[in-house]
């Protein structure tokens, strides 16, 4: 017998010997995938082993884990307990043994303690001062969520600074759309937020445009191009909403109410769907043919914008308007053609309503207007006082006060008050009834002004 012989090792014996666990030391710890190489710059770089680390902890099996740590950081909370993760594959088991040494474990989820981790990175001195900073030099710096929320509402605030820059008459609502996250739906991000808050702001102090234009060369002399506020687009939305604001436009939808909001200041899609509903004016073959018959003239914006004769100032001076059309038929109906000339707005005044009463304003017309006793139509007075000057035609305090004992039954009024610059009485006694008169209540009123005018 050779006694100098070197026994044979346990892992040499027979096929039934056991062979034992190999546990993760500093040096001989390998990831499965050796080619993963931890960010350099990162805090405490410079004392890590990065070959060793990327070995170690940069195993893809290991991503999961490597993330909760830098969500945690991110958090501000200690790298301490346990991490699991739900139905793990093969590779995610295999890289966690292989980190921990330990014996694979079967189950529906795996979990490992970070102080372990910790503990490895620091005996092994691949990483001196633990886990914290092994994370970042794989990753990159950790920026904590509460710094990262700070830097985000400061980068809004520069793309939304803009509209601090608007008229004061559109300061409410520049204060709104900041509350309401209009402009961080529409952009998405700070970086969007900026070029498209500019625009807008471009776009509305341009507005209104006299005489009226097409949306499409609007955008081209003022914007990007002249498909720039075309329907749907981001910045389409928020100008659409800040013009509302500058008009009083009422709410509504669907593509005709988005086409008379823009047409309000003075941006149109055509020439042709914008009209105007008259009465007896006069001044083109047209129209003296349809005052000769005492009947409703159409007027659209072309004809407005285009012909070279154009409505004529009554003798009288004066030209009545109405908010609905029931007002003008009533008046057509009863004295056809002797009736004083009558204009029908039809609601928010359009860019051909616009067109013709700033021409007979201009001309040196008198207009006297009457609405609505409700929010809306006080909203609809006043955004046609933007555009033109007028006189109250029996729509102030005292006459909606006279109305309110008349009419049975009227209806609440609804929506925000509004101011009536024209009489702020009105408002307020609008605001102490709270109740709603509408111009058809007093047809009978305002029939017995224009008979006393009728030829």
């Amino acid at each position: 017998m050779n006694l100098s012989a070197t026994p044979p090792s346990r892992t040499e014996r027979g096929a039934g010997s056991r062979k034992p666990v190999e546990r993760a030391g500093p040096k001989d710890v390998v990831a499965a995938n050796p080619s993963a190489t931890p960010q350099e710059g990162g805090q405490d770089a410079g004392q890590i082993d990065a070959e060793r680390l990327g070995r170690l902890l940069g195993n893809p099996g290991l991503a999961w884990l490597v993330e909760r740590a830098r969500h945690r950081m991110a958090r501000a909370r200690p790298l301490t307990g346990t991490v699991a993760l739900s139905h793990p594959d093969e590779t995610q088991r295999r890289a966690a043994e292989g980190l921990l040494g330990r014996v694979p474990q079967a189950g529906r989820s795996l979990t490992v303690r970070l102080d372990t981790v910790d503990a490895i990175l620091r005996r092994s001195g691949v990483s001196p001062d633990g886990l914290a900073p092994a994370v970042v030099a794989l990753t990159g710096p950790v920026t904590p969520h509460a710094e990262a929320r700070r830097s985000e509402e400061r980068a809004w605030e520069e793309a939304c600074a803009p509209l601090g820059t608007l008229d004061a008459e559109l300061a409410d609502w520049a204060g709104r759309i900041r509350g309401d996250g209009l402009v961080r739906r529409l952009a998405r991000t700070p970086e969007a937020a900026g070029p498209l808050v500019d625009a807008a702001v471009r776009a509305l102090r341009a507005l209104p445009v006299v005489p009226s234009m097409s949306r499409a060369t609007f955008a081209a002399r003022h914007l990007s191009g002249a498909h720039s506020l075309d329907e749907g687009t981001p910045l389409a939305t928020l100008v659409l909403s800040g013009l509302r604001a500058l008009t009083g436009f009422p709410d509504g939808a669907g593509a005709a109410w988005r086409r008379e909001a823009w047409a309000s200041v003075g941006l149109l899609k055509d020439d042709v769907s914008s009209t105007v509903l008259s009465l007896n004016l006069r001044g083109t073959p047209a129209l003296d043919w349809m005052a000769d018959a005492g009947e409703p003239a159409v007027l659209t914006l072309r004809s407005l914008t285009r012909l070279t004769s154009t409505p004529a100032v009554p003798t009288t001076g004066v030209v009545h308007l109405c908010e609905n059309p029931a007002v003008l038929s009533a008046a057509a109906n009863s004295f056809g053609p002797a009736c004083p000339p009558l204009v029908c707005l039809q609601g928010q005044p359009s860019a051909a309503a616009l067109t013709l009463l700033r021409g007979l304003s201009a001309r040196g017309a008198d207009l006297l207007y009457h609405g609505d006793f409700d929010w809306g139509g006080v909203r609809i007075a006043t955004a046609l006082r933007r555009s033109v000057p007028w006189q109250p035609w029996r729509y102030t305090a005292a006459h909606y006060r006279a109305a309110v004992v008349r009419v049975a039954e009227a209806p609440d009024l609804t929506g925000s008050p509004a101011e009536t610059p024209w009489d702020p009485a009105l408002a307020a006694a609008l605001a102490e009834h709270g109740v709603r008169v509408e111009e058809e209540a007093v047809l009978d009123d305002l029939l017995a002004d224009l008979r006393t005018q009728a030829r």
